[in-house]
């Protein structure tokens, strides 16, 4: 009998949810005349968001001269599409021109990226 105790200690150790445990809920005091003394509790919130390097070098790298023959592909596409879709129903789009300037830009700031973390 000793394996069937094995096996069901391995059964309710792979499925713990089949044992639902609750907690009771707190007692809570009814003393709304010290709630009112009380000064409220500074939110952490006040720092400063911090900003991703990654997207303004990777900004700066689809500007640039790196990446300047992917952006012309991509700027081109848009708007022949654009264009395209005013027109008729078109089944073209730019996703293979994007992916080539996101890779570009992110191939470019790459370097850029781990000296600023460093």
């Amino acid at each position: 009998m000793g394996i069937w105790n094995t096996i069901s200690d391995f059964v309710e150790a792979a499925t713990p949810w089949s044992t639902a445990e609750a907690e009771a809920p707190a007692e809570s005091k009814d003393d709304s005349s010290d709630d009112s003394n009380e000064e409220p509790e500074e939110e952490e919130d006040d720092e400063e968001e911090i900003e991703d390097p990654k997207e303004k070098l990777e900004e700066e790298c689809k500007n640039s001269k790196q990446c300047g023959p992917a952006k012309h592909h991509f700027d081109e596409c848009v708007e022949r599409v654009t264009n395209a879709s005013d027109d008729a129903e078109g089944g073209e789009d730019c996703v293979e021109e994007f992916f080539h300037l996101a890779h570009c830009a992110s191939q470019c700031a790459a370097p850029k990226l781990w000296s600023v973390l460093k």
